[in-house]
């Protein structure tokens, strides 16, 4: 009975983690609804009087990126701004032939009389996070915009943003992504549903009650100061957003969110690039929770609600062990709770996950139809998102599970970049991006058993117990067994 016992404890401890992320979730749902009736009274500068306009630096930190460059310096070119008190700075790790490309593009802005600088480095230290730092040793500007290689900023972006830095409180100002290729594929629409939620309900949620937000590594703008005052950028972790956010807001630094400024960006197309993606994002999470825990924790600068909603934003991704551990564990509980019948009071807490779910499904509602609109056309399209979502979430779990655990043990890897495509349409091609990491990794043969582990996790409904079987599972048997599938298949045959 140990055994027994040993995987009940370990599946109600799993339910009940999740459980109470999701109601962490509800928390941010009702700030976030709270703060739509309320009006921005923040101070802004006047751009209308140049002498209050300040000198900006755009900061372009880019790594082999062949396929975007020219679509990036020449969107960036039409930024609108005063020219004397603009600077860009590209700054190129790269080690291809990308390089000599990037140079001539950057010489025909020049040729239009903007100041934009060629930056490389002999060496990638600190990944990212290194080539801004040294960037950041020539920035003219007061103020630092970033932006990823796969955003697109609108020519106003500028004139959205830096006018909240008249408070002088504010370290950073941060806006919502939105994804030119959203409706490209089922990948691209799930990764979509993923950041939507995050941009609205998370970021919202959060600074709307003053609580700590992250800069999402772009489409952002810092002040300099407040950089040099947080210990500038670090390359230990593998998202030093994250890690330079929290070292500035525990200094005091506010961070102002804005939901309605938009900077489209470009979606991973190819499930090899999202795997880099999520892999990054997710061991980054689990690395700057060890690293931040303790001072968040420590603190006398911040409130109790704010060091809980922190720790837990902090261990967003940690949710996908206790979402493995349920899923692996709930064939084993199956067949526990149908051959032992005194311990069948142990298994209310069933009920968690389905409470869990359907938390999240009024949460991600309010955001989806905040993007689509309302209207009874718009739910039942949103019922297949979120299904969708939830299944290949979980079929994400395991990929996810291993990024996790080796964040939190202090396994050091390299900063992966995730490749850029330049795709929009269905007719724009990816099968020749060089970029494209070629052979799954053994993780992948992993996804495909456990997908065939759940369709037997499905046949188990209709043999367990002496009462015609027990199908409560069978429909989160059938989601993980969609999730795993989708994610081993598209990794194995690399498909959009």
């Amino acid at each position: 009975m140990f055994l027994e016992y040993f995987i009940i404890v370990i599946y109600t401890i799993s339910l009940l983690l999740i459980f109470m992320y999701a109601v962490a979730q509800l928390n941010l749902l009702f700030n976030y609804l709270k703060y739509k009736n309320k009006e921005d009274n923040s101070v802004k500068f006047d751009f209308t009087n140049s002498e209050e306009i300040p000198y900006v630096t755009i900061q372009l930190p880019v790594y082999n990126e062949l396929y975007v460059m020219k679509r990036l310096l020449k969107n960036i070119a039409k930024i609108n701004y005063p020219i004397d008190k603009l600077e860009i700075q590209v700054l190129d790790d790269s080690t291809d032939e990308s390089v000599e490309m990037t140079a001539k593009h950057i010489k025909k802005v020049q040729e239009l009389g903007i100041d934009i600088q060629h930056i490389r480095r002999t060496n990638r230290q600190g990944y990212k996070a290194g080539a801004l730092k040294e960037g950041l040793k020539t920035a003219k500007g007061e103020f630092i915009a970033i932006f990823d290689a796969d955003f697109l900023p609108k020519p106003n972006w500028l004139y959205e943003t830096v006018p909240y830095f008249k408070d002088p409180q504010i370290g950073v100002v941060q806006t919502r992504w939105s994804h030119i290729n959203r409706n490209y594929s089922t990948l691209t629409k799930i990764q979509a549903f993923m950041l939507d939620a995050h941009f609205t309900l998370e970021q919202v949620g959060r600074n709307s009650q003053g609580h700590f937000i992250n800069f999402n590594g772009t489409a952002g703008v810092w002040r300099k100061e407040c950089i040099y005052d947080a210990g500038n950028w670090e390359g230990d972790t593998l998202t030093e957003d994250i890690d330079l956010s929290y070292r500035a807001q525990l200094k005091n630094w506010k961070f102002k969110y804005l939901e309605k400024v938009e900077t489209p960006a470009e979606l991973p197309v190819v499930i090899s690039a999202a795997r880099t993606q999520q892999f990054r994002w997710n061991k980054g999470g689990a690395e700057n929770f060890q690293k931040m825990a303790k001072r968040i924790i420590t603190s006398k600068n911040i409130s109790v609600k704010t060091k809980i909603h922190g720790l837990l934003h902090l261990l967003n991704s940690s949710m996908f062990i206790c979402i493995f551990l349920v899923a692996v564990l709930s064939i084993p509980m199956l067949y526990i709770k149908n051959e032992y019948a005194h311990l069948k009071n142990y298994f209310y807490v069933m009920s968690f996950f389905v409470l869990s779910s359907l938390i999240f499904f009024v949460c991600y509602w309010y955001m989806y139809k905040n993007i689509y609109g309302k209207g009874f056309k718009n739910f039942f399209r949103y019922i297949f998102a979120f299904f969708t979502f939830f299944s290949v979430a979980m079929g994400f779990s395991l990929h996810n599970t291993i990024a996790v655990l080796e964040g939190h043990f202090g396994k050091k890897s390299e900063f992966v970049r995730t490749p850029k495509f330049n795709i929009i349409t269905l007719k724009d091609g990816w099968k020749n991006n060089k970029y494209i990491k070629k052979k799954p990794s053994i993780h992948v043969i992993l996804e495909g058993l456990l997908a065939l582990y759940f369709v037997f996790g499905m046949y188990s409904a209709f043999v367990v117990g002496d009462q015609g079987g027990d199908f409560g599972l069978f429909p989160f048997h059938f989601m993980l067994f969609v999730g795993f599938g989708y994610v081993f298949f598209k990794s194995i045959f690399s498909k959009a």
